[in-house]
C-alpha cells in the first residue's frame, strides 16, 4: 500500500536534523583534537627546549615515530617534530620499509644449524668415558636424553674434538693400558732382580 506523501517527508526531516547534529559533533570532536595536537606540540617544543642533550631514541621509537610521520606527510610534520628535522624521520622511515622487504627475515644460510655447545660437550663426554661406544651408541644415549642426532653429526663432533672412531679408541686405550702394566711388571721384575743382586 504506498505511504501518505506526509510520513515521507516527516521521515526525511529527522534525517536532516540527525545530519546537522552529527556534523555540528564532529566539528566541536575536531576542534577538540586540533586544540589538544596544538597542546601537546607546545609542551613538546618548551621539553625539548630544556633538555641539555639531544634525545637518544631506540630504534622502536624511531619506528613507531616514522611510522606515524609518513601518515602525516611532510608539511604537518615541520610544524609538529621536535625530535629530529621531518627528513631525518622520513628517512628512518625509508629504511624501515627498505628493512621491512629486503628478505632477511624468509633469507636462509647454507648448510645445516650448528649444534649447541651444551650437546656438543655432552657427546664429547659419553665419547671419552665409554671408549667403546661407537656413534650409532652415542646417538642412542644422547636419543634417550631427548636429543636427536644423526651419526654423522656425531662423527663430525669427535673428529672436531680430535677424538678417533671406537675401535682405534677402544684399541689406543688397550695399548695405553697394556703399556703401563708391562711397564709395572718390568719395573717389578727389575726391582726383584736388583734386590737378589744385593743379597
Amino acid at each position: 500500500m504506498p505511504q501518505p506523501a506526509g510520513d515521507i517527508a516527516g521521515e526525511q526531516r529527522p534525517s536532516a536534523q540527525a545530519a546537522i547534529t552529527s556534523s555540528s559533533f564532529i566539528g566541536i570532536v575536531n576542534q577538540e583534537l586540533l586544540l589538544r595536537n596544538e597542546y601537546l606540540a607546545a609542551e613538546n617544543r618548551i621539553l625539548k627546549a630544556q633538555l641539555k642533550t639531544p634525545l637518544r631514541l631506540t630504534d622502536e621509537e624511531r619506528i613507531t615515530l616514522a611510522e606515524i610521520a609518513y601518515r602525516l606527510g611532510r608539511k604537518a610534520l615541520e610544524d609538529v617534530a621536535n625530535a629530529a628535522k621531518p627528513d631525518t624521520i622520513l628517512g628512518w622511515y625509508r629504511k624501515l620499509i627498505a628493512r621491512k622487504f629486503d628478505g632477511s627475515k624468509s633469507r636462509r644460510y647454507p648448510g645445516r644449524p650448528r649444534i649447541d655447545d651444551e650437546i656438543e660437550q655432552l657427546v664429547v663426554r659419553m665419547a671419552r668415558e665409554n671408549t667403546d661406544w661407537g656413534y650409532d651408541r652415542i646417538v642412542g644415549a644422547m636419543s634417550n636424553l631427548g636429543y636427536t642426532l644423526s651419526d654423522q653429526t656425531v662423527g663430525n663432533i669427535l673428529q672436531r674434538h680430535g677424538i678417533q672412531p671406537a675401535p682405534q679408541r677402544r684399541s689406543a686405550g688397550v695399548q695405553q693400558h697394556g703399556q703401563t702394566s708391562s711397564a709395572h711388571t718390568c719395573l717389578s721384575l727389575r726391582g726383584q732382580t736388583f734386590s737378589r743382586w744385593r743379597c
